[in-house]
Order: C-alpha cells, then structure tokens, then sequence
C-alpha cells in the first residue's frame, strides 16, 4: 500500500495511462503538422481566386468549387491559353504500367538464378547490379540519350519505357534476390529430382510464393517512375511528356494571373495514383520488405 492508500500496481496502471496518452498527444502533433500541406493544398484548390486573395491559407472554403479540378484536367483556363493534365496523365499511365511489370517480371527472373542457381561470377554479377542502383540519375543521361537516338526510341513513350526498366532492374533484382534466399534450396533440388527443369521450378514453386515481394517491387517501380521528373523531361518531347512534366509547365506558367486552385488541384491529381497504391497497398508493403529479412 501506498501513504495515500492506493495499492502500487494502480499507481503504476495510472502512470502507464499518463505516458501513453502523452505519446497519443504526441504522435497526434506530429501528424497534424505532416498533414497540413496537404489540408492547405486540397482548401486551396476547392477556393475561387478571389476567396484566396482575401481569406486565410489553412481556413476552409466558404464556397467550395471544383472549377480548379476541372480546369487542372482539361486545361480550359481563365483568361490564358493552357493544356492540362489528361493527355499527359495517361502518357503517365501507358508508361508505368509496362515498366513496372517487365522490370518487375526481370528482377524476379535475375533474383531467382543468382539465389538458387549458383554459377561462377555471379556474386560479381549481383555486385554490379547492386551497384547500379546508387549511380546518379545524371551520370546516365547522356550515355542513355545516345543508346534510345541508336535505338530510334528518342523522345518516344516506349524509350522512357526502356530507360525506366533499365534502370530498375538494379532494384528489383536486389529485392527478389533477398527474398528467395530464404526459400529452402531443399525444394529446388526436390523439384530437380522430379524432372522439373528451370522455367518450370520458377513458374510452379518460386513464383506463387512471390505475392509479398511482387507486392513491394510493383509499389517502388510505380512510385519511382510515376514521380520520376528527370527522365520524363530529358527524353520526352510534345506530346510524349509524363503527367510530372506537365505538372511542372502548369505550375512555373507565368503567362496571365496566377492561378494557385489550379496549382494545387493539378499537383493532388498527379499524386493521386501513388496515393491511392500506398493506401490500397501500404500494409502489404510493409509486410514484404520484413519478409526476406530472416536470412541473406
């Protein structure tokens, strides 16, 4: 018993409640203060102009309007001449999609025979490979912009196709590879016996146990092409230009007036589908990158 008659367990039980109510508060604070931004940009873009010139940045909108989301989508501005996302949102989508599932399909390939196929060279191989994931962006540019003008991909969707798998394939043989290190050698030499030859090993044994990593790697590869300014401007050309591209003309335009709603509209509608993957997906995102972390 305590002087004030309390048993000590429930102090200690009231003290627990304290401190934990404490770390609620202030996760909470730092929550709200990550999160403004975002409340800032998605008021803004549902204010007219004149309610931005004369109201406060973080209060809501008195009327709220869509007219920015329509004007950042298809481009019908006030008073200037402007283009706006859709053509180059799908650019966006047409370009990702394949990217990601041949670089996806690659580094699963390259993970599966550097983990279980053992040759000679290929701890050097994967050395390279592993290395080629830390080389700046800008030390390929120019070697990159020779092979697609060789290739006649120069200024095409399919040779920002090319460069973003290319690029990839680095990552995501890093992440397959891990993660089939901790997948028995037991099974591959089982399936051996049974007469199953190398495509028939990957498609029936490692490929159904892949869902976790083929999760991580499909969310890295789209969030790093979607949001992938440098490429997109360097080897793109009218009509051909990523939605980031599109999104940076939008916003450093300096014809006409100002048009913020439109800014920030334009900006959400661009992170949207990044958005959208980490909260559909985010979980199993997590889950996976803690899957190969075991062994190798």
């Amino acid at each position: 018993m305590t002087d004030l008659g309390f048993p000590q367990s429930q102090g200690r039980n009231w003290g627990h409640v304290a401190l934990r109510c404490l770390l609620f508060l202030l996760l909470g604070l730092f929550a709200l203060f990550y999160l403004m931004p975002l409340f800032v940009m998605v008021t803004t873009s549902l204010k007219s102009l004149e309610e931005i010139r004369t109201g406060s940045l973080v209060a809501f909108p008195r009327d709220v309007t869509f007219e920015a989301w329509r004007t950042a989508w298809s481009g019908a501005c006030t008073g200037i001449q402007c283009e706006g996302l859709r053509p180059y949102f799908w650019n966006s989508v047409i370009l990702a999609i394949p990217a990601v599932l041949i670089s996806t399909l690659i580094g699963a390939l390259n993970g599966y025979v550097i983990s279980q196929w053992k040759f000679r060279g290929a701890n050097l191989i994967f050395s390279l490979m592993l290395f080629g994931c830390f080389i700046p962006f800008q030390v390929v540019l120019l070697p990159m912009a020779r092979m697609l003008g060789l290739m006649g991909l120069a200024g095409t969707i399919p040779g920002l196709i090319f460069v973003h798998v290319i690029y990839g394939i680095g990552f995501t043989t890093l992440f397959f590879r891990n993660y089939y290190v901790t997948i028995p050698a037991e099974l591959v030499k089982a399936a051996k016996v049974d007469g199953a030859g190398f495509f028939r090993i990957f498609w029936s044994i490692f490929l159904p146990l892949s869902l976790p990593i083929i999760v991580v790697t499909v969310i890295w590869q789209f969030t790093q092409i979607w949001n992938d300014f440098l490429f997109g401007v360097s080897f793109s050309q009218a009509g051909t230009q990523p939605v980031t591209v599109a999104l940076n003309n939008i916003v450093n335009s300096t014809t006409g007036v100002k048009e913020y709603n439109v800014d920030m509209a334009a900006a959400i509608i661009a992170a949207l589908p990044t958005l959208f993957v980490y909260v559909v997906a985010g979980n199993y995102f997590i889950r996976g990158l803690t899957a190969g972390s075991v062994k190798g």
